[in-house]
This record gives structure tokens, sequence and C-alpha cells, in this order.
């Protein structure tokens, strides 16, 4: 490539100088000759071209020196400037040509290259059929689809009857979804018209499914779905507590960092509470003291009762001028009584009594929240298949503008109850809200539906009863805008001066709560409040009612003015009342227990705890022979029975003892011998830390208070403890390789082997021998010394017997089991006696009897190999006393031992640390479960000393809140 565009370059250059010497010669004829003689050829070499063009070049700037000329004439040079343009364009237009080709030639080779590297296709002209084919196939699909076309023509009349049917059917099955709605609707099941419900509904009738088979999976699914929402609310408050609990030691952590940052001491400053925040954390205290309303509670709160869907829920949420509670359409909502704290501050914040959060009330995410943390709430109080309770869900509401005051919204008084309630629910909304209203220092808010007829009323039948005088209740009358629309105006005006209900009141108040819309916020209702009230024409006839009577504002600040009147005339007494019984409770307490200091059921908790954690503590500081003492007894424990009945004694039975025995043992080795070997180990670390329980009541400073709630925390951590599961395949191969030595390695071994034969022999023996004793009767001696007699069974029994060991001792080397000859020889012998059995029964009494024949011979094979170790040593298997037991129960007991030290460094390196864990954890649940405690940590002590505390705290809470009171006045 590179050598043709050498060349090529070459002829172009010159190309070119001959045509610029025949411009040079137009005008001068004297270069017309030097032009011929360029033509004429001077030589086939490159050199002599070079010399020519040098020569030429030469002669044209040199001139004609015979004719005299030194100097071309100006339009000469322009002609030069044209030559070497165009010399230069022709040089650029053969480089460019010479690298178009050189490109394409490597393009070419390139494409070929990839040619070469593609998969041959030509398989599918085999395939696919070819174009005449293909196109004959393509006309034939088209000339099928117009006959089908033309078959398939339908009839107008066939057209038009179908269409009718089609619209007969929409028709019919449209009045079977109105049945199926109405159906429902009749069934008390609420329906919303959504595209999911119209689908569900669609299929029941198009199934033909009855109205019993729907109501029955509508009950089911219903079902499910509860059971899923309890489950999800009870999991999200496990991880809101959870949530809550980190936050409180990340707190604490900071602060901790915070001081040893400094190195300071630091003293923590006491925030100045207000009025309002002190006096609700004493109705906190109260809430929690007397949750069974045993106890005469008499401080004020404002208490908001009405009947169901009154708008009482509305009322507060204007009044503490935020949406802070769940809705419903029609359905009971307020489940629990709301104790709410209005209080004033810079922000619009809200937070529970048990919550570090803060909702922004401004912020509509953060009400979305409290909402639906308030109906988790209410939900979560609700247990035992029960409708409502008595639980207080406390909270705090601060913000600009807010009355101090502490409100408690109740559920609603309802008149009918409805399936999916308790059979006690109205009987139970009826004594909470008479509770509340009893209270004579409590302000009783009437809430009265103003859209619904008075008569309808249920409750102020209440609140009449619990204050006829009406010297503690305001009357508040709600949803006036629509009652405007309906009701008469006299009635109303009646109603709002107290003419129309013989219930008596301090201040009546119409209020409107809204325009039946969800999403309207606070100031937009409040707005709408003032607007009516402005241009009603209701509350301006006549002048009946004052301006003071209506507004949420209006109601808001007579309900805090009655309400501090009313804490400033009652406090005093109960502050005095609280006294007394502190005083009471203490005198009780020094004369039951006089060198005891009175420690709540949360101190006595916590001493527990540490007395557990001490003794999880010594359970490590075990020494290692009493673990490997008490974790062999445990294993020789749960494998006797099988080394006995499922390798020993059928090993014995066969003719090759020790192959029989290498079977047996290999097959334990690799299934079952690794896990009983765990559950040995886990049961020995149970039994000694129980022990270490029970040896702790022994020692001189024990409480026994403490012994309930110790073992409920220890039998539920060793319920939770399991084993690691890597132990049992490390077990595995550490038995395999044990139990691959036979031979015994020294003389100590040999007799701690014959030992140890002997003793399970033995403990076997014994067993048997107490078998026996239950099968043949007492003794001759013991028959007479405690007068006892044979049974029937028994006297055959020993006729059995004694037949059966005059087989055995004319064969001391007798199989297990009887020949057929033996058994009928037994069975004639015995019917010469009179004693007539069959051969089961004669078998049955064979089974114990060899065992005893058995064992005594193993028993005395073991005396004989005691002194046999150099005999075995020297003749191994060929010894003449045969020793097979002794080495099988010497490698049983080497697996024992090397078992039982490798579950010792498992117990202390792992499983005493998790055991620890396992306790710590249960601890920190029993401590969040109050019903817990106070199942454990009982008694008269815990009672007296839990209820001395409490008073303790109520009553210098109360005068605290009144030494403030007192620097306000």
């Amino acid at each position: 490539m590179l050598r043709i565009y050498q060349n090529t370059y070459r002829r172009t250059a010159r190309k070119a100088v001959v045509y610029s010497t025949k411009v040079a010669c137009c005008n001068h004829s004297t270069l017309c000759s030097i032009t011929s003689h360029q033509r004429r050829p001077q030589g086939n070499g490159s050199s002599n071209s070079n010399g020519n063009h040098q020569r030429h070049e030469e002669f044209l700037l040199a001139g004609n020196p015979a004719r005299g000329w030194q100097m071309p004439p100006p339009s000469r040079g322009y002609g030069m400037l044209v030559v070497r343009i165009l010399r230069g364009a022709l040089k650029l237009r053969y480089i460019v040509l010479g690298g178009a080709i050189g490109g394409g030639v490597s393009l070419s080779k390139k494409y070929e290259d990839w040619k070469d590297g593609l998969p041959d296709f030509k398989w599918l002209e085999d395939a696919m059929p070819q174009g005449e084919r293909w196109s004959q196939f393509s006309r034939n699909l088209i000339e099928v689809g117009s006959l089908v076309k033309n078959a398939i023509d339908v009839d107008p009349k066939l057209k038009q009857l179908g269409e009718d049917k089609l619209s007969e059917w929409r028709s019919w099955f449209d009045s079977r979804l109105d049945d199926a709605i109405e159906a429902a609707d009749y069934q008390g099941v609420q329906i919303v018209e959504t595209k999911d419900d119209l689908k569900a509904k669609t299929t029941v009738a198009a199934l033909g499914i009855t109205s019993d088979e729907s109501r029955k999976k509508y009950e089911k699914l219903q079902s499910q779905v509860e059971t899923l929402q309890t489950e999800i609310m009870n999991v999200q408050i496990k991880y809101q507590k959870e949530l809550e609990k980190m936050e409180k030691e990340n707190r604490e952590l900071r602060q901790q960092y915070l001081i040893l940052k400094t190195n300071k001491k630091t003293t923590a400053k006491k925030i100045k509470k207000s009025l309002i925040d002190m006096y609700s954390e004493v109705l906190d205290e109260l809430s929690g003291y007397d949750t069974g309303y045993t106890m005469a509670d008499h401080l004020p709160r404002v208490v908001v009762v009405g009947d169901q869907s009154s708008g009482k829920t509305s009322v507060l949420e204007s009044i503490a001028k935020a949406r802070i509670f769940p809705r419903g359409s029609g359905e009971m909502m307020t489940r629990a009584p709301v104790k709410v704290t209005l209080a004033e501050g810079p922000y619009h914040v809200a937070q529970f009594r048990d919550s570090d959060r803060e909702y922004d009330l401004t912020k509509e995410s953060d009400l979305q929240d409290l909402r639906r943390d308030v109906e988790y709430r209410m939900k979560a109080s609700v247990r035992g298949g029960k409708t409502v309770s008595n639980e207080v869900i406390a909270m705090t509401v601060k913000g600009p503008g807010l009355q101090r005051m502490v409100l408690v919204d109740l559920p609603g008084i309802i008149s009918t109850m409805t399936v999916d309630m308790a059979s006690d629910t109205k009987d139970s909304i009826h004594q909470m809200t008479k509770h509340y209203m009893s209270n004579p220092n409590a302000i009783i808010l009437c809430i009265q539906d103003g859209s619904v007829d008075a008569e309808r009323s249920n409750v102020t039948d209440l609140v009449m009863q619990c204050d006829p005088l009406g010297r503690r209740t305001i009357f508040v009358l709600t949803k006036v805008d629509l009652a405007e629309e309906l009701a008469d105006p006299d009635r109303i005006r009646k109603i709002l001066s107290g003419k129309l209900f013989p219930m008596k009141a301090l201040g009546y108040y119409a209020v409107v709560t809204g325009r039946g819309r969800k999403d309207d916020s606070i100031d937009a209702i409040r707005q709408y409040e003032e607007d009516f009230f402005k241009n009603s024409k209701l509350f301006h006839r006549r002048g009946v009612i004052m301006p003071h009577q209506v507004t949420s504002r209006n109601l808001s600040l007579a309900v805090s003015d009655r309400f501090w009147k009313m804490v400033r005339e009652t406090i005093e007494q109960q502050a005095d009342a609280f006294k007394a019984t502190r005083f009471n409770l203490e005198t009780e307490w020094k004369n039951n227990f006089p060198r005891l200091r009175e420690s709540g059921r949360d101190e006595l908790f916590d001493k527990a705890k540490g007395e557990i954690l001490d003794e999880v503590v010594t359970l490590s500081q075990i020494s290692a022979k009493k673990w490997d003492d008490a974790l062999n007894t445990k294993l020789w424990e749960k494998l006797s029975n099988y080394v006995f009945e499922t390798i020993y004694l059928p090993a014995a039975q066969s003719d090759s003892f020790n192959t029989m025995v290498d079977i047996k043992l290999r097959q334990w080795a690799e299934q079952a011998l690794p896990a009983k070997s765990v559950e040995a180990g886990w049961e020995a670390l149970q039994m000694e830390f129980i022990s270490l329980m029970e040896r702790s009541k022994k020692t001189q400073d024990h409480d026994g208070i403490f012994d309930q709630l110790k073992a409920a925390v220890v039998d539920e951590a060793i319920r939770r403890h399991s084993w690691e599961d890597k132990a049992i395949d490390m077990l595995r191969v550490i038995q395999l390789n044990t139990l691959e030595d036979r031979f015994v390695h020294d003389k100590q071994e040999w007799d701690s082997a014959v030992k140890f034969l002997e003793t399970s022999v033995n403990a076997k023996l014994v067993q048997t021998e107490e078998t026996l004793g239950q099968m043949f009767g007492p003794g001759q001696l013991r028959r007479f010394t405690h007068w006892q007699y044979l049974t029937q069974d028994q006297q055959k029994r020993r006729s059995v017997k004694n037949e059966l060991d005059k087989i055995l001792k004319n064969d001391t080397k007798h199989l297990p089991t009887l020949t057929h000859d033996e058994l009928t020889t037994v069975r004639k012998n015995l019917q010469r006696d009179n004693v007539d059995v069959d051969t089961d029964y004669i078998r049955q009494t064979w089974f114990p009897v060899y065992r005893k024949h058995f064992l005594q011979q193993a028993l005395q094979r073991a005396k004989d190999c005691r002194k046999a170790y150099y005999l075995y040593t020297q003749q191994g298997a060929e010894c003449e006393i045969s020793c097979s037991d002794v080495v099988l129960f010497w490698r049983i007991q080497q697996v024992i031992k090397i078992t039982g030290n490798a579950l010792r460094q498992q117990v202390i390196n792992r499983e005493a640390r998790r055991l620890d864990k396992e306790i710590k954890a249960v601890l920190d649940e029993f401590s969040d479960d109050e019903e817990k405690k106070g199942y454990l940590l009982t008694g008269k002590r815990v009672l007296l000393a839990e209820e001395l505390i409490k008073v303790r705290q109520i009553q210098e809470k109360l005068e605290e809140f009144i030494n403030s009171l007192n620097q306000e006045k």
C-alpha cells in the first residue's frame, strides 16, 4: 500500500512540472524549444528525472541571455502563482485519493474476516420453504380467511335477536346486583360502592351464592381481617416501645458522653413546670393508683359526655384547636377514656404521657400519625373480648391561645347494641360515665346533638341523676347549623334557655363543629362557625340568645374559668384526705414490717434480677471436675439403656461379638449418639443451674418473696435456650474417631473399664430383680414378716420359673430363646402339676429369668477378666478368657469421657454465656410486663408497699401543686 502511494505521488509531481512549463512558453517562443526538449525522454531512472527538473528550473530563473531579457513581465509572475496553486491542489487530491483507496482495501479485508466468523445459516434454507412455496402458502391462508368470513356471515334478524338477548341479560344482571346490595344492607353490612366491591358482588351474583353462604364467608373474612389488624397493632406497639426505649437510652448515653467530655460534675436542672402540667401529673398518678375505682378520687376535671355521634370529640377538638382523634362513619371510635391536658405554649404540639415523641399539629403528616396512634392505643386497651376499656389514654396538647384545663373524653352512650359488641358494652359505658360524673368536683360537659329530636337523648337523664341541681353541668348544643334547617326555632331557644329539659345547668352554649367534611381544618371550621352565628336569623331574632352563649371560643373560656375555680375550692381538701391515708398506711407498715424498708414492685424486681444474674456468674465458676462428673453421670443415664438393649445384649447372642459391636457402635455414632449427648449436656446445665438456685434459698439473707419470680425466669430461659447446632457435627467426628480405637492401652484403663462394667451390670441386675419380684411376688421371709400372700398368677409364674431354672442349670450357655421342644416339655411338666399355661406365658416368664442369668454370667466374666490384662495384651482377641465385654465397655467409657470433656468446654465457653443472654432477655421482657410482675411479685408486703409509695407520691405532687397555685394568686 505504501509503495503504491509513493509511485502515485511521483507521477503527479512530474505532470505538474510539465504543465507549468507549457504555461510559461505561451508568450516566449524560446521556452517552447525547452518544452519540446523536456518532452524527449532522458532515461528511465529517477535520477534523470530529477536532473531534468532541476535544469528546467534553473533556465526559468536565469532567462534568455541571447535576447537580453533579465526579468519576466508581471503577467508571468501571476501565471507562476497560479501554477503553484494548481500544483498544491493536485497534490492534495491525490493524497486524499490514496488514503481512500487504502482505507477501502482495509475495510474490505475486515469485512471478509467478519463474514468468515459468522455461523453457517444454510440449514435455514432447507428448513424454510422457498420463495415460490412461501408465496403460495400465504395466498392459501388469505383464501381460507375469506371462506370463513363468508361462512359465518350472520343474518341481520339473528343479529338483532342477539342484541335483544344481550340487553335482557344485562337488565337481569343489574337487578340481581341491586338485590344483592339490598340484602347486604339489610344484614347490616356496610357497602362501599367501589369498583372492588362491585366486582365482589358481581362474583356472588354470577355464582349463585346464597345469602347464608355469603354471610358466613363475610364473617370469616371479617374475623381474619380483625385478627390481622390486631397482630399488626401489637407489632407496631411493640416496635414503638422499642423505639422509645432506644431513644431514651440514646439520650442517656449522650448525657453521659457530655459529662465525660467536660470532665465536670453536672447537676440536672429542675425545669419549672406549669400549673396545668403539675395538676395533670397528679391525675395521672391517681389513674394508675385507682384503676379499679376503689378510692374516692374527687379532684376536678372536665368530663365530656354525650350520646354516640353527638359531636363530643368534635367539641373537644375545637377547644384543642386540632383534629387529634380518629373518625368513623356511624361507628364507635372512642373505646376508652382519653384524658387531654390543654396548656398554653409557643408551639402547637401533642404528646402522650408514656412517650417522648412530640407531634407537630401544624403538619398533616403528624396529625395522621397521632390519630393512628390514638386508634391503636384504644384497640390495645380493649382485652378479653370487651368493646370498651377503663384504661385511660393520657395526652398533652400545647399551643398558643389554648385554655388551661384537663378534659376526659368518654365513650358515647348507646341505646342499642350491635352484633359485634360485647354483651356488657351498654352497661359498661353507663357505669364508666356515672363513675366520672359522680365525682362531686367534676365539671360535666353535656353534649346534645341539635339535629335530632331532644326526646331521643340518653345522656340528659344520666346527667340529671348525677347533678340534679346543675351546679357543675355545662350544656352544649352541637350541629345548630343543621338544627336551624330542621328543627323548630322556638324549640331550640327553649333548649338553650334551659326550659325544655328538666336537667339544670350552669350555662347553655351553642356551637358548630363542622360541615360534615373530614378534610376541613380547625381554622376553616371555626371560621364557618363565626360566619354562621353572624348571619343566622335564629340567634339574633328577639335577642333571646346572648352573644357569649355561642362559638367554641366562648365555650372554652367558660369551661376553663369554671375548672380553675373548682380546683381552687377543692384542692386543699383533697390534699388533707391523702395526708390522712398516708399516715394510716405508714402506721400499718410499721406494725407488720418494722425492720424492712418500703420497697415497691419495681425495686424488688431489680433486686431479684441482680440475684439471678449473680447465680449465672456462679455457674461459670463451677470446677471442671464437678462438670465432668455431672456430665458423665447424665450421659450414662441417657445412653445406658441403648448400650444394653441395642448393642451389648444383641451382640452377646450372636456368634461374632466383636463384628456386631463394631457395626452397632458405628451406626450409633453416626445417628443417635451426638444428639443424645447434646441433650444430656443441656439437662446437666439445667440441673446445675437449678441446684445453684436451690442452694441460694438456704442462705441466711434469702428473701422468699423472690422465689416465684426466680423460678418463672429460670423456667422461661431454659425453655428458650437450645444448644448450638454445630455442636452435634463436632461431637460426631470426635465420637467416631474415639470408637475406632479397640485396644486398651494400660492396666489402669483396664481396671477402670472392668469396674465400669461391673457397676453397670449390677445396676441392670437390680432392675431385673425388681421386675422378677413384681412378677413372682415376695419371698418366704417377707411373706411371713409382713403377712403377705401370693396371687394365683404369681404362683403360676413361680411354677414356670422352677422349670426354666432347670433348663438353665443343665445348659449354662443357653441361647436367649427357647426351642419348640423346650416349650413343649415345660408345658407338659406344668400340666402334671395341674398348672395350665400357654407358650406366650412361658416366653414372658423366660425373658427376665434369662436376663438375670445372663447378667450374672457377665458379672462373673468381669471378675475373671479383672486380672487378665497382661494375658489380653499378649493374646488379644484369641485370649483364653473372653474379655470382649470389658473392651466394649472400655470403648463406651472412652466415648463418654471425650464427649463429657467436649460438652464441658462448650458449657464454659459458649452455653453459659448464651444462657446468660436468654435470662437477661426474659428479665427485660418481664420488667416491661406490669401484669406479669404483679402476678410474680405479690403478697401483703408488696401490696402494702406499693400503695404506700403511690399515696406518698400523690401527696407530694399535690403539695407541690398547691404551693405553686398559692404563689400564682
